[in-house]
């Protein structure tokens, strides 16, 4: 009896502590990303989400991904939301790694969910299931911690304190970072979605390679300014607040093209 409790305890600890290693964003980052994807979709995108979405915007809907990581049934998404590397990448060395990439993974998701949402005889079921998890994970891979180290879980092993509070380096990227900002995800999307045709235009050109290679770069040189256990405060918000707001800025603008294509 006790060794079955004791399993039991270890599988609901287990479920509890896998949405942990793979949030991303946070609340508020995703709803900032959706909030910025909402103003650049087509009439035409718009109406195709909206039939298949209801009443729910994209910015709240980008957040059912993580919420429903308390429900096992959905446990079999879990590695859907990244992707980590053993090692840096050159452009085209990464370009190279994902051609081979058969894992089950953020990169290998994102196509297979863009392929099943063009398919016209998609059930209604799958549409908003697919159409829920592509928002999520688009939005996910430009936070960089998502494309980080498998050896430290995408920097969920690797802690810090955020001024006085034990965190680690993913959550400082996930959430404390634009929680320090102290603005509501429309007032914050509205301050920094500025963007030209031209920015918009080479964002969303980019292949889905470039995304994962650009947050990874990033990834790549927050783990050489710090060490662990380094207090991270005042100036880590000042030196990397725009950063943060860049990778916001371009998740939107990108998920937004791809909705665009999907739906046009």
């Amino acid at each position: 009896m006790k060794t079955n409790f004791f399993k039991k305890l270890i599988f609901g600890l287990a479920i509890i502590y896998a949405p942990l290693q793979s949030m991303a964003w946070g609340t508020q980052g995703h709803r900032i990303c959706g909030q910025i994807a909402e103003s650049y979709l087509s009439p035409k995108a718009r109406l195709a989400i909206k039939e298949i979405l209801g009443n729910e915007s994209i910015a709240m809907t980008s957040n059912w991904a993580d919420f429903i990581k308390s429900d096992p049934n959905y446990s079999y998404l879990y590695s859907w939301h990244f992707i980590d590397f053993d090692k840096a990448y050159t452009y085209p060395e990464m370009q190279t790694y994902l051609e081979q990439d058969t894992k089950v993974d953020a990169y290998t998701k994102m196509l297979f969910l863009i392929a099943e949402l063009k398919k016209k005889d998609l059930t209604k079921e799958n549409q908003l299931l697919y159409l829920r998890m592509l928002i999520h994970i688009i939005e996910d891979v430009h936070q960089p911690m998502h494309t980080a180290h498998t050896d430290d879980k995408g920097g969920n092993d690797f802690k810090v304190n955020w001024f006085s509070t034990p965190t680690n380096l993913h959550s400082v990227w996930d959430s404390q970072l634009i929680d320090f900002q102290q603005l509501s995800y429309t007032e914050y999307a509205t301050a920094i979605n500025h963007t030209t045709w031209s920015q918009r235009n080479e964002w969303q050109k980019a292949p889905i390679s470039k995304w994962l290679f650009e947050s990874n770069q990033i990834a790549e040189k927050l783990y050489t300014e710090i060490k662990p256990g380094d207090t991270l405060n005042y100036k880590y918000n000042f030196s990397h607040i725009e950063i943060v707001n860049q990778q916001m800025l371009k998740a939107g603008v990108r998920l937004a093209g791809i909705l665009n294509q999907i739906f046009a």
